[in-house]
């Protein structure tokens, strides 16, 4: 049997017997039953989407005001009830939530007749701010089925060969962690390969990778994958082809899906997702915008001071009922659109998302780390309230960190010896420890900032 013909019998296998055997039997989830009732709910038209999203806002609305004490509070401040709530209009009136609120309030933005279902988790925070937040098992299951919906509108389908060139663990995970992601890895047909690792020296090896996997569906930072695209351009190698690339984490802009075309031969679709929700957004098969996931969350596009250019990101979660985020804002920006999609969903599209964009570390040894490294390792510090990498020479970074009384030695050597471990000797790591970090005049905190000259950028060179 051939190995393309093995795929195809296991990704059925998968889809159908083995996933729902764990899923829904072993695990007692329900997330192939909201994917079931998603991928019906696309094809609603935009009306109906609008007002199964209008029912869904209400329907969390009275529960915030009955359960979660912040929002009986943020009631109460603007003389409101959530019969009050009539319209999209009314329901801007509420205050955005912002990090600093969740910090403060964490306790109270919880409910507590679902304190027994919740699950926590952390965020690298790509604006600087790593952040730890819950949401309710229920919650948890739907947005994994969001994002399997969304993957699919590329052809990224539970079950079939891909290949992750993502972040790799810090720290030292347990061998039974290890042995753990690494069975579930199998089982989903799925290999991950450390992006963090990729230098110039190491390029070739990253392309072998590709070639000896040989992956239906490669995802991937976009900053890592657009250097490969362009190592493989100037040297003309060439890997096996994937039927489609999806860019996460970073915007995907288009001179770089232009090349990441050329050099793996397969379309490449724009995904934009955060932390907080997982995926918000992403490109079907027309990749004329990016379809909101406006039946599971209520994205706002709010305009900047001046009303030019793209507007702010505030977003709600219709689902998580453990601890609600209403108006979050997660400080990214979007361009809206008003175009309607050829697909036929009903789902909304922004245009681009403008806001994700990290700047890509150099070393005099010709190491490219992506930006998403910092947020990636500095998200479980203790002590880490904010931060910002700034690259000024190539031998020298410069780490300014906002600390809170978590922080100690041993956070301070722990960062050291993972930036050790992935940029050696060749850089050295300066640690300032301030007061506040400024914001950038678009209102964002840039966690990883180059300041290198572009000729350096681009070669690598003193």
């Amino acid at each position: 049997m051939s190995a393309p013909v093995f795929a195809r019998i296991y990704e059925a296998a998968f889809r159908h017997v083995l996933f729902p055997a764990y899923e829904s039997g072993l695990r007692r989830r329900h997330t192939l039953r909201w994917l079931a009732d998603y991928e019906r709910d696309q094809w609603l038209s935009a009306d109906e989407v609008q007002a199964l999203q209008w029912q869904r806002l209400k329907a969390l609305l009275e529960h915030c005001y009955r359960e979660v004490p912040f929002y009986r509070e943020r009631f109460r401040a603007i003389g409101a009830t959530p019969d009050d709530i009539r319209s999209l209009a009314d329901y801007a009136r509420l205050p955005r939530l912002t990090k600093a609120d969740i910090r403060a309030h964490f306790a109270e933005l919880q409910a507590p007749s679902l304190a027994g279902q919740m699950v926590y988790k952390a965020t690298g925070g790509s604006t600087g701010e790593p952040l730890r937040f819950g949401c309710d098992r229920g919650s948890n299951d739907r947005r994994t089925a969001v994002m399997w919906r969304g993957y699919g509108w590329a052809g990224a389908r539970m079950g079939r060969r891909t290949l992750y060139l993502w972040g790799g663990a810090v720290g030292q995970p347990s061998r039974s962690k290890l042995l753990k992601d690494r069975l579930y890895n199998a089982a989903f047909a799925r290999r991950m390969v450390d992006s963090f690792g990729m230098s110039e020296a190491t390029m070739a090896e990253y392309a072998t990778a590709i070639d000896r996997y040989r992956p239906e569906i490669i995802v991937s930072y976009v900053g890592p994958l657009v250097r490969l695209a362009e190592w493989m351009l100037a040297t003309g190698r060439r890997v096996h082809a994937p039927v489609a690339i999806l860019g996460a984490a970073e915007a995907l802009h288009g001179f770089q899906r232009e090349l990441l075309e050329r050099a793996f031969g397969c379309p490449a679709f724009n995904t934009y997702g955060c932390r907080e929700f997982m995926l918000i957004a992403a490109e079907c098969e027309h990749r004329h915008g990016l379809h909101v996931n406006a039946d599971h969350l209520l994205v706002e596009l709010e305009a900047m001071p001046g009303g030019h250019g793209p507007a702010e990101v505030v977003v709600t979660d219709l689902f998580n009922y453990g601890m609600p985020f209403l108006r979050y804002a997660n400080g990214d920006a979007a361009t809206p659109s008003e175009r309607t999609c050829a697909c036929g969903r009903g789902l909304p599209l922004v245009e681009r998302v403008d806001g994700r964009v990290l700047d890509a570390i150099r070393t005099p040894a010709g190491h490219v780390l992506p930006g998403e490294f910092f947020p990636h390792m500095l998200k479980d510090v203790p002590g880490v309230e904010r931060f910002q990498l700034v690259q000024r020479q190539l031998d020298r970074l410069d780490l300014s960190i906002v600390r809170t009384d978590g922080f100690d030695e041993a956070s301070l050597a722990y960062i050291r010896r993972e930036v050790g471990k992935k940029l050696g000797d060749s850089v050295s790591l300066q640690v300032h420890f301030v007061d506040d970090i400024p914001l950038t005049p678009s209102g964002k905190l840039r966690v990883t900032v180059s300041e290198l000259p572009p000729d350096a950028r681009a070669t690598g060179a003193p």
